[in-house]
């Protein structure tokens, strides 16, 4: 009878192949993963303000993960824009009560005590669209190409309160002012500053700073010319605040029509996400905390 002559020394090299190469496997998945988390992680540039400005707009990892926290409980019930566009979800708003804007107002604006919103126009130029008719409707003579065009206001203290839907570029300053909601959240006791364009007292319940018109005169008084100089050095803010929105690179381009149906979602976040990235348009206006 014939011994057994032990395992087949073919069938353990196979074996011992196969098993090194589920660890070669292995370790290529673990190499991979540590790749793309050294990557595409954001702790990777932690240590650069530069860098976590260029990939987020964020001035700083800091401030990013102060959003972060913010944010973070919500996220479970964060939904994308297309389920928002199918349910029927409340808009929130982000308009601040007059007491708050009061307690926050910066001391340059001591001779406009009732400001409660700096408000400017925006446009964003768009794809035009082969219709002539639709053509003529969000072409901007402004701007001499088609655009879209939006409300969006400012407190004294800087932070964005007020961002309208985005219309057709042809729209007028007057009529975005009337479709756009503000009116709605203004009081009597309340003052609205702009830019001399906006001819708005017929339709808004309060009062308006605006830098004013030579109406026809060869010059204004002294009066007149230095309240027009201070108004504009109050409203330029909301101009800074609207150059921070279009800084996003999003907007470096012409918007494309398809995404007419999500471009006011888009904006929207852009216009509130100025609250969080960008240290204060004014750094003297920040209120010190109380020792």
């Amino acid at each position: 009878m014939e011994e057994d002559s032990g395992p087949d020394p073919a069938s353990a090299i196979a074996a011992e192949n196969t098993a090194l190469r589920e660890e070669v496997r292995l370790l290529r998945e673990q190499v991979e993963s540590l790749t793309m988390k050294q990557r595409f992680g954001i702790h990777r540039f932690a240590a650069s303000d530069k860098d976590i400005r260029f990939f987020t707009k964020f001035a700083s990892y800091t401030l990013l993960m102060r959003f972060w926290a913010q944010i973070e409980p919500a996220v479970p019930s964060m939904v994308s824009v297309r389920q928002a566009q199918r349910g029927n979800l409340t808009e929130s708003r982000i308009w601040t009560p007059q007491e708050q804007i009061r307690e926050y107002l910066p001391v340059d604006f001591k001779d406009y005590p009732d400001t409660t919103v700096i408000l400017d126009c925006t446009e964003l130029k768009c794809q035009c669209p082969s219709s002539p008719l639709l053509q003529s409707e969000v072409f901007s003579t402004y701007k001499s190409h088609c655009t879209l065009k939006g409300l969006i206001g400012i407190a004294p203290h800087g932070a964005v309160t007020f961002v309208s839907a985005l219309y057709a570029g042809s729209i007028s300053d007057k009529q975005i002012t009337k479709e756009s909601g503000i009116i709605n959240l203004l009081k009597p006791d309340m003052a609205v500053m702009v830019d001399r364009g906006f001819l708005i007292e017929d339709i808004v319940p309060c009062k308006i700073y605006r830098p004013a018109f030579l109406a026809g005169r060869s010059q204004m008084s002294a009066a007149e010319v230095g309240e027009t100089q201070a108004i504009a050095r109050l409203r330029v803010h909301v101009e800074r605040l609207i150059r921070r929105v279009k800084e996003h690179t999003f907007f470096d381009t012409e918007i494309p029509l398809r995404l007419f149906g999500s471009i006011n979602q888009i904006y929207t976040v852009a216009c509130l996400l100025t609250n969080y990235e960008n240290g204060p348009l004014v750094k003297a206006w920040v209120k010190k905390p109380e020792a």
